[in-house]
């Protein structure tokens, strides 16, 4: 009797380590889903954000929430190379909006002989002021859209920077549309035209974008794989880029995305990479 009593406990504890590995991965989805979605008001639907062309905030976004990104990019051109960087900070001061400023920068490197001062010159391609209003969230069909608007007050080049500093604007009103098919599916839908102004001329010169992403998420965790297929159509001329994607969480609150770009239909674009580093202050499991 002694040694049953004793071994009592260590069957117990074998049991519920064996129920604890017997979770399914769709127990797992619905258990992380609910700690997204349900641990806080307001309601939220759980989205795969894209990597390349990414949202303002999370969509449903709560307040206080707040986002570092820091982005590194390539792309392969027939006369040169040109090499991206960004840094933005993004945050939702009330529910449901999602602030965000950036600063976008451009380098470039002569290839197969190009002359250097036959490239584009350096630069800080603009300032860019955005905000997102989520305007629908449906948890019980998982859809979320939101309205948004960037701003972006376009800079000189290096070789000519403060002359003027600001060359014009570009208005960029967008609409997006995301939905979760069951637990680990993901689509989304962002669009709207990008209206530049030169101030120089006067002119508008105006392009619309329709750019789509499918992502699958990894049971229980903020981790997935996916593509996203950026689509411009510019006087009458249609371009398109596919972007596979991963994203990997390094901690609780830093993520890390890597992207592949290969043009479909760009004359002088060849492939191209893109990591985008996400650090979450203040996030909580």
């Amino acid at each position: 009797m002694t040694i049953i009593k004793t071994m009592m406990p260590v069957f117990a504890l074998a049991f519920s380590t064996y129920s604890f590995a017997q979770i399914t991965g769709a127990e797992k989805d619905s258990i992380y889903i609910q700690q997204i979605e349900d641990h806080k008001e307001p309601d939220k639907v759980l989205h795969a954000e894209p990597l390349y062309i990414d949202l303002i905030r999370d969509l449903g976004a709560r307040k206080g929430e707040k986002e570092w990104n820091i982005g590194l990019g390539l792309t392969d051109n027939l006369r040169f190379d040109s090499y991206e960087a960004l840094v933005e900070y993004e945050w939702a001061p009330i529910d449901r909006l999602g602030l965000e400023v950036e600063l976008p920068f451009t380098f470039y490197s002569p290839v197969n002989g190009t002359e250097k001062d036959s490239t584009p010159s350096n630069r800080l391609n603009s300032l860019k002021i955005a905000a997102q209003w989520s305007c629908l969230v449906h948890e019980p069909m998982a859809t979320s859209i939101a309205l948004g608007y960037i701003n972006e007050f376009e800079l000189s080049d290096f070789r000519q920077f403060g002359k003027p500093l600001i060359q014009g604007n570009i208005y960029n009103p967008f609409l997006v549309v995301a939905k979760r098919w069951g637990n680990n599916w993901h689509s989304l839908i962002y669009t709207g035209p990008m209206i530049a102004q030169h101030f120089d001329t006067n002119k508008f010169h105006t392009t619309y974008d329709a750019n789509t992403s499918f992502h699958y998420m990894i049971s229980g965790t903020r981790n997935f794989i996916g593509v996203e297929f950026n689509k411009t159509i510019d006087n009458g001329n249609f371009d398109m880029t596919m972007r596979p994607q991963m994203r990997v969480g390094i901690a609780d609150n830093l993520l890390i995305g890597i992207v592949a770009g290969i043009p479909v239909s760009r004359e002088n674009e060849r492939l191209s990479s893109f990591v985008r580093l996400i650090w979450e202050p203040g996030h909580q499991k």
